[in-house]
């Protein structure tokens, strides 16, 4: 299994980018696809989820500003994020839960100036 994550950058705070999830055959095997972010001397943290029944989970630090969605027929998640804020800055991760595995990506820089 391979996710290969794109979309990070730089970008102004307030401003949006589009995060992309390309999967290496159907997301339709996996039970939850989910992005998760890490900053620098922090832990990895769970940003968004979802089922594969489309059910959506976001981390309160994120609500209201990004959404997760998925194409099937392309194999890929997406998250987009609104309102950006320096606090967002971090490498954001693909991750793709099915049984008891999860497969990660290698991830993309996000970086939010103020």
């Amino acid at each position: 299994v391979q996710l290969v994550e794109s979309g990070g950058g730089l970008v102004q705070a307030g401003g949006s980018l589009r995060l992309s999830c390309a999967a290496s055959g159907s997301i339709d095997r996996f039970n939850v696809m989910n992005w998760y972010r890490q900053a620098p001397g922090k832990q990895r943290e769970l940003v968004a989820r979802m089922s594969r029944v489309s059910i959506t989970f976001y981390a309160d630090s994120v609500k209201g500003r990004f959404t997760i969605s998925r194409d099937n027929a392309k194999n890929t998640v997406y998250l987009q994020m609104n309102s950006l804020k320096p606090e967002d800055t971090a490498v954001y991760y693909c991750a793709a839960t099915g049984g008891v595995y999860t497969y990660w990506g290698q991830g993309t820089q996000v970086t939010v100036s103020s």
